[in-house]
């Protein structure tokens, strides 16, 4: 990723300690779903997935993907 990339995905992880549940739900049926998908980077280029397990207080990254140039 580009530096600015990485700016932005270091203010995203930010975020998932503070506030993870604000991300979008990875299956739309499921809205309340522990799986999430958090946008960053310049016009959302980025995106991270992740599980949030709410009984350990933990969050887990499943995928970090880059799609800007």
């Amino acid at each position: 990723m580009p530096g600015h990339a990485l700016t932005a995905y270091a203010e995203a992880l930010d975020v998932l300690r503070l506030a993870p549940w604000n991300g979008f739900p990875v299956n739309g049926a499921n809205p309340d779903g522990p799986v999430r998908r958090w946008d960053f980077g310049y016009g959302h280029a980025g995106h991270v997935l992740y599980l949030i397990l709410e009984e350990q207080r933990e969050v887990h990254l499943l995928l970090v993907q880059w799609f800007g140039a």
